[in-house]
């Protein structure tokens, strides 16, 4: 009885002030007289109040005012199930909704991917979320928390506002910090903070995942900077597809880095980049990918004696689209492999399998003969009538493609054939290995191919290739000076030039030779496997100005140079933006783009304390506009009554509802009833 009424009948005049019936106590006995209705009512808040106390809840004067709100409010929902539902227990107490309207907000977070609550100050909009968030990241539903508010309010620059960058926008997100302190042990914030398991940050630096403007990104078309995209212009994803931009945010000067893979591929990027990566652990458990950021990897590349951090791999070939050639592409690669295309000779070719030399045989108008072996010429076919000056077909082609004079230390592949079909690239591959590559068995692994060549442009041609066909390659270079001549004809022959060698490993289904005794040896040792590709180093590289780009992709991967798929977006988080009233329209849908599989995003604020400058529409207000209705997205609505603070400040935002709906009601009327002001002013 003394839980149940209060000390000093404390909660026993709590109720009475609510009700409208006279309510006396003997002993154990409680007996309520009056409207039948209220007295009806009396009797089912003590019910509630008595099961309140059987699952464990103190009552306060505050939970007894709110009990007898839900049973007036008949929403057939009773006290007992809202005000004992326990969101997460932290540091001797345990938080739960105090309100219909909360717990309705708490269930709306496990049932919907995207959560705004919309409510005044004091409804625990941000509190709850903040209690989820810790709650999934205990239960390893997510891996991060990441907590976001706009970072100028009230027309405030961080610029002009004194002190350090941190000490500029502390006061902004010390209200964050203040309930992560309620929820989770003082002593373990600073290293959840340095590991990045939780993260606060100002809204437009939260989205700095950026690289540098001049940092190439696959296209279509090829690669462009990434800091000339717009939103619209396709980019390359991780199935080979074009995908969408769909956001564009510069970011200003950032510390950049180079991250550099064991197979020599690397590109720029900001230290709070992203990078979807697998460890050893995680594939042999048949788990996704983390995403880590380049800052968190550093000093953590290595697990013993392996590389700790696996890169995605394009799915499938990149897509091109295809173009005309004006020469087969498989014979195009045996001429830069085998063939000779300097100067005013006939063209000719040169290789030990006679099979190659009656593949040249169906180039177009052209006719393979043989000389001394193993020496083949490319002659035009020739017709009666036909004038000695007639341009030799494969001559032809080769002045078309800026080919005709190159000799072995020139050579190259076309940009029309690189930036063409996967088929095309593949078959300018096939004939390449054909004719200057081979198998490399290896006991217990895949076959890798082997590819040598004395052009360095040649070289890279080669590596972009295989790239491109969703292979890796590794390079080294074998220096002509010191190596031991080679005999032609019983003649030593001195090396003049550097050769370079490329070591290939090609997915399973991509068959790298047509040439029959290659072919067979090949897929003997066990043809193609799953190329891998993994974090080698990371360096720093300076600061440069830098751009953040979205993308609609699936996985939300993009293709960057040297063909690394990175992303933009936020896995397996779960991601609150408080404040939401105070970002434009633009920022809000940044923010929402963001989301990645796995994450959970909820978005908080007061539409009526909107502090953006004058004319500047809030995203918040817009969002509800252009997203209500949408699936697995749920607007959560609190009011006055959901206000968990001091008694008056429920009142407070009353008053202050009723005084703005008079002067709308006064201002459509074109008189604000305020003296000493003009009408329609």
């Amino acid at each position: 009885m003394v839980s149940l009424l209060g000390s000093g009948d404390e909660l026993l005049h709590v109720i009475e002030r609510e009700f409208d019936a006279d309510i006396h106590v003997r002993g154990n006995e409680i007996t309520a007289s009056g409207n039948p209705a209220e007295t009806a009512l009396v009797t089912e808040l003590f019910d509630e109040l008595i099961e309140l106390l059987r699952k464990g809840t103190d009552l306060t004067p505050d939970a007894v005012e709110r009990a007898a709100a839900m049973l007036r409010a008949e929403r057939g929902e009773r006290p007992a199930d809202v005000l004992t539902v326990g969101i997460l227990s932290a540091r001797g107490r345990t938080i739960r909704p105090k309100t219909l309207n909360q717990k309705r907000y708490a269930d709306a977070i496990d049932k919907h991917t995207i959560v705004f609550a919309i409510g005044p100050a004091g409804t625990g909009k941000t509190y709850l979320a903040m209690a989820k968030a810790v709650k999934a990241l205990q239960a390893k539903q997510v891996n991060r928390i990441i907590l976001t508010r706009p970072a100028v309010e009230a027309g405030e620059r961080l610029g002009f506002l004194p002190g350090t960058l941190y000490e500029k926008i502390d006061p902004y997100l010390r209200p964050l910090y203040d309930a992560l302190h309620d929820m989770i042990d003082p002593d373990s914030i600073p290293r959840l903070l340095a590991a990045g398991t939780i993260e606060i940050a100002p809204l437009a630096y939260m989205r700095g995942r950026c690289h540098p403007v001049h940092t190439p990104v696959l296209t279509p078309d090829g690669f462009r900077p990434i800091g000339s995209l717009t939103v619209g212009d396709l980019v390359i994803g991780s199935n080979g597809e074009p995908t969408p931009v769909i956001g564009v945010y510069p970011q200003g000067e950032k510390d950049i880095y180079r991250l550099t893979a064991q197979d020599g591929a690397s590109t720029l990027c900001s230290g709070d980049h992203l990078w979807a990566v697998a460890t050893r652990d995680d594939r042999g458990r048949g788990k996704p990918l983390r995403v880590l950021t380049t800052r968190e990897m550093i000093g953590n590349l290595r697990a013993h004696h392996y590389h700790r951090y696996e890169l995605p791999m394009h799915s499938a070939p990149v897509r091109f689209p295809y173009r005309e050639v004006p020469m087969d592409p498989y014979g195009l690669g045996l001429l830069l492999g085998g063939g000779g295309l300097a100067g005013s000779a006939t063209p000719s070719f040169a290789t030990g399998d006679p099979e190659l030399a009656r593949e040249l045989q169906r180039l177009p108008g052209t006719e393979v003969r043989p000389e001394d072996k193993p020496n083949y010429v490319l002659n035009r076919v020739t017709s009666p009538g036909d004038v000695i000056t007639v341009q030799n077909p494969v001559t032809g082609a080769a002045r078309l493609l800026g080919l005709h004079g190159t000799r072995p230390t020139t050579k190259f592949v076309p940009d029309l054939y690189l930036y063409n079909s996967a088929k095309v690239r593949l078959a300018v591959l096939q004939g390449l290995l054909d004719t200057d590559g081979g198998p490399v068995i290896q006991r217990g692994r895949t076959c890798r191919v082997r590819y040598a060549t004395v052009s360095p442009r040649l070289r890279d041609d080669v590596i972009f290739l295989v790239r491109s066909l969703g292979g890796i390659a590794y390079h080294r270079t074998r220096p002509a000076l010191g190596r031991a001549a080679h005999l032609v004809k019983g003649r030593p022959v001195h090396r003049r030039h550097d050769a370079y060698i490329i070591d290939i490993r090609l997915p399973e289904g991509i068959e790298p030779f047509r040439l029959r005794r290659k072919r067979d040896a090949y897929n003997a040792a066990g043809g193609g496997g799953r190329p891998m590709r993994y974090v080698d180093t990371i360096e720093p590289a300076g600061t440069a100005e830098a751009v953040c780009i979205a993308v609609a992709a699936a996985d939300s991967l993009y293709t960057a140079e040297d063909f690394l798929l990175t992303h933009n977006t936020l896995n397996d988080s779960f991601i609150i933006l408080d404040e939401a009233q105070n970002t434009s329209a633009e920022q809000m849908k940044m923010f929402l783009t963001r989301l990645g599989f796995g994450s959970q995003v909820v978005v908080t604020g007061d539409i009526t304390q909107v502090d953006l400058p004058p004319g500047q529409v809030s995203g918040l207000r817009i969002v509800q506009h252009i997203l209500d209705g949408v699936e697995d997205i749920h607007f959560a609505r609190l009011t006055s009554h959901d206000v968990v603070r001091h008694r008056l400040v429920g009142n407070i935002v009353d008053a202050y509802e009723k005084y703005d709906a008079r002067e709308r009601q006064l201002g459509s009327t074109g008189n604000t009833g305020r003296p000493g002001r003009r009408k329609g002013s």
